[in-house]
């Protein structure tokens, strides 16, 4: 689960990918399912970008190395 914490983009950006592959590929699928996951995803991806958001302002708040 710490995976999926520290890489959210990257999780999201591969189920994105396989999800256009599995369209391209499989023309039978019904557009209501296709209209459906699209939205899920739109809302995924919002949700992604605040964890993205919340760990840039986390890392800006820290203390700068030091050498």
């Amino acid at each position: 689960m710490q995976f999926v914490t520290r890489h959210p983009a990257r999780i999201y950006a591969v189920l994105v990918a396989a999800l256009a592959l599995v369209v391209h590929y499989v023309p039978d699928l019904p557009s209501a399912l296709i209209l459906g996951l699209a939205a899920a995803i739109l809302g995924t991806g919002e949700a992604v970008q605040r964890t993205e958001n919340t760990k840039t302002a986390t890392a800006g708040l820290e203390a700068a190395p030091t050498e």
